[in-house]
């Protein structure tokens, strides 16, 4: 029996005690308790038959994009994005705590909806048993990035995921999409050719070499006085042009301001209290570090290079460069911009700093 059936039963039975008891003085009471709680059946019922989707206040609606598995994986192979699983147990508590806190961080909605496919199911369901037995899951809820080109698991995390550990996991997955990955791939993998020709050895560079004929004669002396003349006045030559070169790199007038230290405005505090006003951005440093840190929206993007060269050494004498990770491309941000976070983009994403 399903459990809208089952409720309504009950509700019956209910009433009829309560009417028994003299609870309903008038007739639109009783209406007003029946409308009631016929939406509350309907709303803990409808989605909880056997084989359908199970309804949480904290579920990422906006993120789940596609029900069906298949349809998950060919939008994502069409978009060029990673399928992004999340696999859910109604018994497990951290299932709920992950649509809670995880799902509905903004940082990670923007995030997965910008370069993800998100697809959310539970593991008493059809798709969700398929998925357990394909990829042989044993701990439940867990997140699994899937290329949606081959199937194969790239990433897995198993029980809660904090909202900052997972994304700093999804950041190489921001880097290019699964078309850039089996690109990468097959340039890793270079066929040898079947006819190259090995590489020639000192000794044999040195049989290969003609062979001056050991001779005596008034002839090959003269010959070899005219070519130890011709390697002499050669070096001269060579020596002479080094010393002009030399001398044109260490011209003053040559020297480039890339020495010159940047200045950046000043990084303030960082900002705390109301998350409407805040957004967080996500960096990858040259060293493979990652960081984090909130600004305002309105805060100018200027403060992003402030922050990063407070992170770096090296950035007191050597200029970076910032540019967000777009699936399949990316894009080099300008300092000159006067835009904010909110403005340009910027909020809740991620940044990777590279050196000039």
């Amino acid at each position: 029996m399903q459990l809208r059936e089952a409720g309504y039963i009950g509700l019956v039975g209910y009433m009829y005690s309560l009417t028994l008891c003299g609870v309903f003085t008038s007739e639109e009471s009783m209406k007003s308790f029946v409308l009631l709680h016929m939406a509350l059946i309907l709303w803990y019922g409808l989605f909880n038959d056997a084989g359908a989707s199970r309804v949480d206040p904290h579920s990422p609606v906006s993120l789940v994009v596609e029900r069906l598995p298949g349809s998950a994986k060919d939008t994502a192979a069409a978009q060029d994005k990673w399928l992004l699983i999340n696999l859910q147990s109604t018994k497990e508590f951290s299932s709920h705590m992950l649509n809670r806190d995880t799902w509905a961080n903004d940082a990670v909605s923007q995030t997965i909806s910008t370069n993800f496919i998100f697809w959310q199911v539970y593991d008493d369901t059809t798709e969700g048993q398929k998925v357990c037995t394909y990829y042989k899951l044993v701990s439940i809820p867990v997140v699994l990035v899937i290329d949606p080109i081959t199937g194969q698991k790239m990433r897995s995390w198993n029980g809660m995921v904090e909202p900052e550990r997972l994304l700093e996991d999804l950041l190489p997955f921001m880097d290019g999409g699964p078309k850039d990955h089996h690109v990468s791939l097959s340039h890793k993998r270079p066929r040898e050719s079947s006819f190259a020709q090995p590489q020639k050895t000192k000794a044999d560079l040195v049989s290969d070499a003609p062979v001056v004929a050991d001779k005596t004669g008034e002839e090959d002396e003269e010959i070899l006085h005219a070519i130890a003349a011709s390697m002499e006045s050669i070096k001269d030559k060579s020596g002479s042009g080094s010393q002009d070169e030399d001398v044109n790199l260490t011209n003053p007038e040559e020297i480039t301001c890339q020495d010159k230290k940047p200045s950046y405005p000043p990084l303030p505090e960082e900002p705390k209290g109301d998350k409407t006003l805040l957004c967080r951005v996500g960096v990858r440093l040259p060293d493979g570090r990652r960081v984090q840190r909130n600004f305002f929206h309105t805060d100018p993007i200027q403060l992003l290079w402030s922050f990063c060269c407070s992170q770096l050494t090296e950035a007191e004498t050597k200029a970076f460069r910032l540019t967000q990770a777009i699936p399949g491309a990316s894009k080099t941000l300008d300092y000159d911009s006067k835009l904010s976070f909110e403005e340009s983009g910027l909020a809740n994403s991620m940044i990777s700093v590279t050196w000039e």
